[in-house]
């Protein structure tokens, strides 16, 4: 070693980098790259996890606010008593044992300039590189008396699984048989675009084996909505759809379905058409990116730019934005596109560390829904980099939804392929 020629060192490292963008650590002069990731949800663990795969010797920081994770997909089976909030929640020792540092703090804000990250703990955390997933934040005010005091005490929204889940299902159980549910479905864009549906769809499991006369109301923003074929198969199948006794009715934008007011005391909802009145409300806000994506800067809108090719933020170099936050169409903002652009800018994030060029990236998504008792539903995708357009386009052919009035047996497979997804997703995004 004590041989070594400067130059025959520096071709070996050069060789040992190239591997790195393969899954085999880099080898770095000087210190170690530091890289802080802001949010512990999927596309936050996703990207720390693969950051530590793809090169070991990056120094890994994930800054949650929470102790654990709690899944949103698939917490609406909570609603239906066929899951518990436990059985969603997960602790991040499996992130920890990848060598990466998780702390519970709060980011409060994000300087490009001195590349630094705040928490409001008062700890400074330098990065080379930062990853942010924040998430989604509600537009408190677009439903006139709805804000966020009135939905944790009693009309809940449910959308970020935890307390409020339990609260929507503590409801549900005391309802009275022959009560009334209304859900309240937000316009486009917004988080798990099938979820109000299967929402309704686990619900109305509920009833239809405990509280049979119970009708379940989808007041929409929308005249159309993802699954909607299927949905209705399975609506049809399961719980009377279209029928006097049918356990859920759905109302579109152009048959009323838009909601302008509540009033909190009567558990009233004003339409542009007629008011309806529920034993159990559940409102699902119009949504925009989480807070510390405004606090730093990161948006223009609702929704964070960013480029496409490695979901670095169009506004401030050195950040990455992933998830729900980022505009990313035509992917839907869900768990699976947070895991598979997550991947992209762990990579892109290397590549750059390595001072290469990323790799045109391609993005998958998979979204299962669970309509009712052996009645699995799914709609996937592939997708590409559209580099001249800096768009993601979905690839023709590459993906689909499940088939009409397919047999009971692929309908069974269907649940059973959902709860394995669910436990890959959290396997890969955790252990």
């Amino acid at each position: 070693m004590t041989n070594l020629k400067r130059r025959t060192f520096i071709r070996a490292v050069g060789a040992a980098a190239a591997l790195g963008t393969l899954g085999f650590p880099s080898l770095v002069l000087g210190a170690a790259r530091r890289v802080v990731v802001v949010g512990g949800g999927v596309g936050g663990c996703t990207a720390a996890k693969y950051l530590r795969k793809l090169d070991p010797s990056i120094a890994v920081t994930l800054i949650e606010s929470k102790p654990a994770y709690t899944s949103c997909f698939m917490s609406n089976e909570v609603l239906s008593g066929e899951r518990t909030l436990q059985s969603l929640t997960f602790g991040y020792d499996g992130l920890r044992r990848h060598g990466i540092e998780v702390l519970q703090d709060t980011v409060v804000g994000i300087d490009p300039q001195s590349r630094q990250v705040q928490t409001a703990g008062g700890r400074a955390f330098d990065y080379d590189a930062c990853v942010v997933s924040p998430g989604i934040g509600f537009k408190w005010g677009a439903i006139e008396g709805y804000d966020e005091q009135v939905a944790n005490e009693a009309i809940p929204h449910a959308w970020n699984a935890g307390p409020q889940t339990q609260l929507l299902r503590n409801q549900i159980e005391s309802m009275p048989e022959g009560g009334h549910v209304i859900i309240v479905a937000p316009a486009d864009p917004f988080k798990c675009p099938p979820g109000p549906y299967e929402r309704a769809s686990q619900i109305a499991h509920y009833c239809k084996h405990h509280k049979p006369r119970a009708k379940i109301t989808i007041l929409d923003a929308k005249d159309a909505f993802s699954k909607q074929a299927l949905y209705i198969e399975g609506w049809t199948k399961l719980y009377g759809y279209g029928t006097d006794n049918s356990l859920i009715q759905w109302v579109g934008a152009a048959g009323g379905g838009a909601v302008e007011a509540l009033d909190p005391s009567t558990r009233t909802l004003t339409g542009l058409v007629e008011e309806f009145q529920g034993d159990v409300v559940n409102i699902i806000p119009p949504q925009k990116a989480g807070a510390i994506a405004f606090a730093a800067d990161l948006v223009d809108g609702d929704w964070c730019p960013v480029d496409k090719r490695t979901f670095e933020s169009s506004r401030h170099k050195g950040i990455y934005v992933l998830g729900d936050a980022s505009s990313a169409a035509t992917m839907p903002k869900s768990a699976y596109a947070a895991n598979s652009q997550a991947k992209v800018a762990a990579a892109a994030i290397v590549a750059g560390f390595q001072g290469k060029e990323p790799d045109d990236p391609t993005f998958v998504n998979t979204c299962y829904s669970v309509v009712g008792e052996d009645f699995g539903i799914s709609v996937a995708a592939v997708y590409r980099l559209n580099g001249e357009t800096n768009t993601i386009e979905s690839i023709p052919g590459s993906g689909g939804v499940s088939p009409a009035n397919a047999s009971p047996e692929i309908r069974r497979r269907e649940v059973s392929y959902a709860h394995s997804w669910f436990k890959n997703v959290i396997n890969d995004m955790m252990e």
